[in-house]
This record gives structure tokens, sequence and C-alpha cells, in this order.
């Protein structure tokens, strides 16, 4: 195959091609002359250069035209940008190729026709090049065709990739990025396509897209081909894989979150470029299971690994299962542009004033952007009408496209009926700086033009639309300014969706990791009903089956979630020590759980009844308990998580003590097997008093001073009644404390605090640092603050 003037074959092309080939072209003859022989698939196919577009440009006599047309353009004026759009693209449309450029194509295209057969079809793809801006990125800003196959179809779909050059929101682009039109041409892609349509296909990024996080990949994934992942017209799967995990071939999978993907674009028989696609609804059985496997999960996230090695740089990468071979084919890769330029030294912080109770949630959906926005509603359903869009409003519609982007950067926030954390407004979201709430499924239903409402993304993966305008404060933390302390400031860390976040405050791991938040949020089905599904009524196995969709059973529903939880919040601190505390449910909140009114007692004063280590040791509880120590097992020793310690809540007596950690041993968690360090919540007087006896079975102590406060002083915490008496700084309590603390010390032993005291009072936790405490483990909305008064008073 030889090299020629209009013509490059991938396989003779590499990065240094650029400003011949594009970005996107010379990636992908980059990846299949360097990383082929590492297990890397990408199929093959030739580009046209770029001095192939400049001649045809001259010699249609259009070069002169189109600039004049530009010159006179106001890109802010939407309407004299489709005029002018429109016209420039008929112009390059009705203009006839270069005889030689015509020829060479089809050549090409009969080379692959020999090499792959005549049935097989091509994806014609834009790729955007300028010679003197090889750092620029145009992705999405021009077009790609699918499913085309024979050589006229080939010419036409190359034709009309070289008009979307002038597509309007390219125009737009190129303005606001300050690049002059004539030094931006355009390379058509002709590359093979994978059946995917009888896959699955999506888009994976080597870091989390959210925060930054850098040690996952996080892959979106549906059925048939990646133009619905792109463009956002399916909810797809989400994956998180652990690159340390990943890189030893350990269980790598974080987090599963099942999409709705309700339908699939497949391939036509038609070979016009602009209806070789259709799409077609799925059945509801396989919108309920995942659309990758997990060992596929683990095949493209190794891939996206080896890329970014390769080219040394965070990536986003799109790829494609064949459906005929099951083979994992790489597309696309181009460098992430966004999170990756991040100032790590500096946190911004977006947080609500009021209290949750206070908002009322409109709806909701997948959150993008970690920040919060307000203003007044603009549904808009149609491109055509996107215009009507005025600075500061936030837009609401079904989905959006590129075309969207000329008037996307009015909005303060943007919402949509459909897509994931990948999509098309995800994507320009990050890049203006801008709350979205994507995949809502209901947003220009439930939002009206006009209506006053806030968008929330600081509050994990779900993203919230609140009625009314609702104030919000920014917080910027500079990290390089943060003091030495003489111990050591932890986290309480309740939910794995911000996990990846909080890993970015200044922290030394999480001493308070509660598994009663993972249950309630990611599984909220009490155990037993898992365990003994088939004696459940057909209302609650209802309920439980739509809980459970993508995974093989009620009981391995309960124990993935588990881990995956827990293995969430130790990745996102891993080698920090991670405290997960055993669940500590009372009564009437596992009874709140989906089935959990059938198993659970009713008592008076749940906090001072079933719960902790003696529903652990009870016959009645121990194979619910079991589920627990099999997650945390799986996370430390199939994902090699071993900087997670296990810590057990609510024991009464030094008996309970004994009881409780031969339990553990029963489960193959023993103390020091494998480093595994078991810790106690010191949260009962008797906890302080007879501290060297409890010691005797644990590593150390974590203290817990919400209810050692209530239970020192006679106090129920839940009464408002008497409130204003508690106060974890009374002596009696400190007392205590200190004679834990004490005991720990001689000991030689962990000890931390835990509870809610530190966080809400400075100077307690100052008194506790006089005390010679190891650690203090703070909500992460108190950190900073608290840091910073310690170092004031301790000099």
């Amino acid at each position: 195959m030889s090299k020629t003037k209009n013509i490059l074959w991938f396989d003779q092309i590499n990065l240094t091609d650029l400003p011949q080939v594009g970005g996107k072209n010379s990636s992908l003859g980059e990846m299949i002359n360097q990383l082929s022989n590492s297990g890397i698939n990408v199929p093959g196919g030739f580009a046209t250069t770029s001095d192939a577009f400049r001649d045809f440009i001259q010699q249609a006599k259009l070069e002169k035209k189109i600039q004049d047309v530009l010159d006179k353009l106001d890109v802010h004026d939407v309407h004299a940008l489709k005029k002018a759009g429109s016209q420039i693209r008929q112009w390059v449309l009705d203009a006839t190729f270069p005889e030689k450029l015509e020829k060479d194509i089809r050549q090409a295209y009969q080379q692959l026709t020999k090499k792959y057969g005549k049935e097989a079809s091509y994806a014609v793809r834009s790729s955007a090049t300028a010679e003197d801006l090889a750092d620029a990125s145009f992705a999405g800003q021009q077009e790609t065709y699918l499913n085309i196959h024979g050589e006229d179809a080939i010419l036409n779909a190359v034709q009309a990739v070289f008009a979307s050059l002038y597509n309007d929101r390219a125009i737009a682009y190129r303005v606001h990025r300050g690049f002059e039109h004539g030094n931006v041409a355009l390379s058509a892609g002709i590359q093979l396509m994978i059946r995917s349509d009888l896959g699955s296909s999506g888009v994976m990024f080597t870091l989390d897209t959210e925060s930054g996080f850098e040690d996952v990949i996080f892959i979106t994934s549906a059925y048939g081909l990646g133009e619905s992942v792109v463009q956002g017209s399916v909810n797809p799967d989400e994956f998180y894989v652990y690159k340390p995990a990943l890189e030893q071939n350990k269980n790598a999978i974080l987090r599963r979150n099942i999409g709705s993907k309700k339908h699939k674009m497949i391939f036509t028989e038609n070979t016009d470029h602009q209806s070789s696609t259709s799409t077609i609804d799925i059945e509801v059985s396989e919108q309920n299971k995942f659309s990758l496997t997990d060992n596929e999960i683990m095949q493209v996230a190794a891939m996206g690994l080896k890329i970014e090695k390769h080219y040394g740089k965070a990536m986003d990468i799109e790829w494609a299962k064949d459906g005929q071979t099951g083979e994992i084919y790489i597309v696309q890769a181009r460098p992430e542009t966004v999170k990756s330029r991040d100032n790590r030294n500096v946190l911004q912080r977006y947080e609500l004033k009021e209290s949750n109770n206070k908002r009322n949630v409109l709806t909701s959906g997948r959150s993008v952007g970690q920040r919060i926005g307000h203003g007044n509603v603009r549904v808009i359903l149609n491109a055509s009408e996107m215009d009507q869009l005025i600075d500061g409003e936030i837009l609401v519609t079904d989905m959006t496209d590129p075309d969207w982007e000329p008037v996307m950067k009015r909005a303060s926030a943007i919402i949509t009926n459909r897509g994931g954390r990948t999509c098309h407004a995800a994507i320009i979201a990050r890049e203006l700086g801008v709350p979205a709430v994507v995949g809502t499924s209901d947003a220009s239903k439930v939002l009206k033009t006009g209506q006053a409402v806030t968008v929330s993304c600081a509050e994990g993966e779900e993203g919230f639309i609140y009625e009314d305008i609702q104030e919000f404060i920014i917080n910027k933390i500079n990290l390089e300014e943060m003091p030495d302390l003489p111990f050591k400031i932890m986290l309480n860390v309740g939910t794995p969706d911000r996990a990846f976040d909080f890993s970015f405050l200044p922290n030394h791991g999480v001493g308070l990791a509660r598994l009663e938040f993972v249950i309630n949020r990611s599984i909220g089905i009490h155990p037993k009903a898992l365990l003994q599904y088939k004696k459940q009524s057909d209302e609650i196995k209802q309920k439980i089956n739509e809980r459970i969709k993508g995974y093989a059973d009620p009981v391995s529903f309960y124990i993935e979630k588990l881990t995956e939880g827990i293995a969430t919040i130790a990745a996102a601190f891993y080698p920090k020590p991670v405290i997960v505390r055993l669940s500590d449910f009372k009564s009437n909140e596992y009874a709140n759980l989906i089935g959990g009114v059938n198993y659970e007692p009713h008592e008076e004063n749940p906090m001072l009844g079933f719960r902790g280590a003696a529903r652990y040791i009870d016959p009645k509880f121990q194979d619910c308990f079991e589920l627990e120590c099999f997650a945390i097992k799986k996370a430390r020793d199939d994902m090699g998580l071993t900087n997670i310690a296990i810590m057990v809540p609510f024991v009464r007596t030094p008996e309970e003590a004994r009881e409780v950690t031969n339990l553990l041993k029963e489960n193959d968690l023993a103390r020091g097997k494998n480093d595994l360090k078991i810790m106690m919540m010191c949260e009962i007087p008797s906890n302080a008093l007879l501290a060297d006896k409890f010691l005797k079975y644990f590593d150390g102590f974590s203290i817990g001073s919400n209810d050692m406060t209530q239970l020192t002083l006679g106090l129920d915490r839940d009464s408002e009644l008497i409130a204003n008496l508690f106060d974890e700084r009374n002596e009696a309590v400190k007392s205590l404390l200190s004679m834990a603390i004490r005991e720990c010390k001689i000991k030689n032993k962990y000890i931390g605090i835990c509870g809610q005291g530190p966080s809400d009072h400075p100077d307690f936790a100052f008194w506790l640092m006089e005390q010679g405490i190891h650690s203090v483990s703070l909500n992460p909305d108190s950190v900073i603050e608290t840091w910073l008064y310690l170092a004031e008073h301790a000099n």
C-alpha cells in the first residue's frame, strides 16, 4: 500500500503526522503501529490528507468565497451563523472532487474490500488539523458517518465530512478559541466498522471524570453502536475499575451502576450516509442486564491503561465490542482535556447552605461537574429553538448534540432527560465549568420555562434539581498552605460516591466508614429478606427484583454492593488506613429496610437494644453478619485493599468482645492475618472503665463521642427537649475519654475519635490533641476549619 499526497494508510501513520491527518487519525495510526503487539485491537483503514482537502477547496475556487462569508460573520448571531454555515456547506457538497483524489479514494477502498471482504462497512470520521495548533482539540465539532459501504457511498460520505468543517458549531468553536479558519483543514478517516450493533460499545476515561481521581478507569457502556452513548440518547451502564488491582491481575471492578439502556443504534441496509443507521427498542430482559461481563470490563480497562501509559497522560477513549466475535476494539483515543488540567494544589468546594429537609427535590439524575448553579428554567426540545436561551438560564432538554454548542455557554446549568456522564452534554458542561444533571428521564416534563430552580451536583453521584433559588457557598482551599499538626486528621466518610472527591482533602485516611450507610443507600433491603428471598411476598419480591437488576441472585447482590462500597472508599485513600465499622443499625432502622419489618423486634428504646456486637453474635443474625465478613474479606484479599481495618461497634462487655472477635476469626478475619487490624468503638462508659480488659481483644479504640456522651449523662440524643444538655465537652465525658486514651497509650495501641464532637467543637479537638490522642476523624466539611484552628492554637 503506497503513500500518496491524498491518502495515508493507518499503518503508515503516527503522531508526527498530525498536521496531515489530524489528531483523531494520527492517534489511530499511532496505536496500530505502537500498541498492536500489546493487545490493543484497532480497526484498519486509511485517511485523506489535509493537502487533499486544501487542493479540493482551491480547485473548486471556494477558498476566497468561504473566507469572505466568514470575515463578515458575527457568530453570536445564531440566525446569521445558521445561514452562513448552510451556504458554505452546500458549496462544498456541490463541488466536484479533483480527479486524482476521487481515483485515490476509490483505489484505497478497493484495497480494503480485498482485505476485509465486499460485505464489510466502514466508519467515515472527521479529523480536524491545524498545522500550527497541534494541541488544539476539535472533538465533536465535525461529523462522523457509520456503516458506509460502496465506492460512491464512501466518496459521498468523505465529501460530507469535508463540508462539516463548516458546521455552525465548528465555525463558532474556532472563533471562540481564536483560531484562523484558513489554518484549519480536515482529514477523513475511513475505518473498518466493528459489529458493535450486535454487541456493545461506549466510552472510557482513564480517570474519574468528576473528581479527577487518577487511580480509576471510568467506563460507560450500552448495547449497539457507540454513538448512542456519545450523543447521550441512552442512559448507559457505568463501571469503575481500580488501576493498581488491574496491574496486579486482581479483581479490580470497584463499582457497577446499571443504566436503563432502552434502545440501541444498529446498521441498516441503506448505503446513503444519512440513513445508514437506525434506532430500535431493547427488550426489558436485556435492559436489566449489564451490557458487559466482568471479564469484558477488565479487558476494556486493561486496554485503556495500556493506552494511557503509552501516551503518558489521561485519555478519553471510545471502544466497541464485536457482537459476532466477542473481541474488544479501540476506535478512538484522545487526551482528556478537563480534569487532567485542574490545579491539584487548590480545591474548590460548593456547598448548599440550607439542610436537606428544607429543600424540595423536583427531579434528579447523574451529576456532572461538582458545582451548584441556579436560575430560571428554559425548556427547549428542538435545536431549531435553541437561540431562545438567555444568558444565565438553565437549559432543560431531552438531550444535546454538538449542534447545541453555540448557545450552551449561555447556560448557568444544563439538565437532560437522557444521557450518561460521558455523553455530549456532560463533556461540554465540564469544559464550560457549569453543573449538569443528565439522564433524569423526566426533567422536560417536570420543569417549566420560567421556573426558578437550583441545580446541585455537589452531593455525590446523584445530581438534584431543587425548587426555588437555594443559597450556596464556594470554599477555595490552597493545600500548599496547610500547616503541620502533632497528630493525624482523618475523615468520616459515609457514602462511597463522594470518596474520590474527599480523597483530595488534606487527610491521613478514613477514621470511620459506616457500613450501614452503604446498606441504606446502595442496597436498601434487609439481608434476611435476601437470604430468604423465596419466602417473601410477591410485593417484596417485586421490590427486590427491581433493585438487584444485573446481579446473579439476591445474596450476590448484597455481597457485591457491600464490597463495592467498601472497596471504593478503601481505593480512594489507599494506602492510607480506612477503618470500616461493621453495620450499626438499630432494630427500628433495620425494620425500615425492604422486608425488614418481618425480621426485627419492636423495642421501646432501640438505641440501647439489639445492636452492635450483641446482634452479630446472636444466632438469628449470624448468617447476615457472615455476608458483611465476606464482603470485607473480598475487598481485602481479592482486590488487595489491605489498608482496610475493621471496627466493632457497641461492645458492652469483655465477654462480648471475646465472642465477636472469635466470630470474626471463624469468618477468616483474624487479627494480624494479612496485617488485619480490628478496632473497637469506645462509646459505652464500661469501655473506658474496663479499657484494659477490652483491649486484650482489639488493636485499639476509636471513641464514639455521641453514644459516650448520652450514656454518661443519661441523655437521649434524639430528644429535642434536652438537646441543650448534650455536650461532649462535659467533665464527666472527658474524664472517661482520658481513661481510654491513657490505657491505649500504656498498651501502645491505637486511639482515635470518630464521633461528631471534634467536627462541631474545634476546642474539643484541641483538648483531645493535648491528651495525646493519635488521630481525630472529622466530617469532610469541617476538616479545613478544624485543621487551621488546631494549628493556630498548638503554637
